[in-house]
């Protein structure tokens, strides 16, 4: 068994999220010796968003391509390869202004590729990377999922569930830690109540 940990937070040491995947996958090899884990840290090997080259990609078949285009290329290829051979994808996904990271938003560009993760059908998209199990570690400094307005506003877990699920994968699960920045006794009920999450989605 294949895991991709992922790791998308800018804060380092001082990272919720990265302390949920840690301990996420920690439980999961804990449950599953079998496991191999490969890692990628998007803080600090960060793809370029996607741009005339780094689309290069869904270049036409035969198209000639500049050699910036081809260099885009092969970070693409490394990360949707990396990302179809993983069984298990454990995500670090904190809220940034109401929706993920930057940099995990490139991430996620990068590997929707038609023809490898989805494609299109006379019905419709289907997707290409199904019968993996991908789980989110969702950190928030407020509290959203309590009251319609914070529902409304996230993109966050939103997205990403929209975005796996697009992509053929149906088995979606979050562990959840938020209001982590509304004082101390929040964030320990908060981290509490996610290990608890931690333990159920890594059996």
């Amino acid at each position: 068994m294949k895991l991709l940990h992922i790791d998308s937070s800018i804060l380092g040491d001082h990272s919720v999220s990265r302390q949920l995947t840690k301990d996420t996958v920690a439980q999961w090899v804990n449950n599953h010796p079998d496991t191999t884990v490969e890692y990628l840290d998007l803080a600090v090997d960060t793809p370029s968003h996607l741009s005339a080259d780094s689309l290069g990609f869904r270049a036409p078949a035969g198209a000639e391509l500049t050699d910036v285009q081809k260099r885009e290329n092969v970070i693409s290829e490394a990360l949707v390869t990396q990302f179809l051979a993983a069984d298990v994808v454990v995500v670090g996904a904190p809220l940034y202004n109401f929706s993920i990271p930057s940099q995990l938003k490139a991430w996620v560009d990068r590997v929707a590729q038609v023809g490898r993760t989805f494609k299109y059908t006379e019905t419709g998209p289907q997707g290409l990377a199904g019968g993996k199990t991908v789980i989110v570690a969702s950190t928030r400094g407020g509290v959203y999922s309590t009251n319609d307005w914070g529902r409304a506003a996230e993109h966050q877990e939103s997205y990403l569930q929209t975005v796996f699920g697009f992509l053929g994968i149906t088995d979606v699960r979050f562990v959840r830690a938020e209001g982590v920045a509304m004082g101390d006794s929040k964030k320990a009920e908060a981290l509490a109540e996610a290990a608890i999450g931690i333990a159920k989605l890594a059996a």
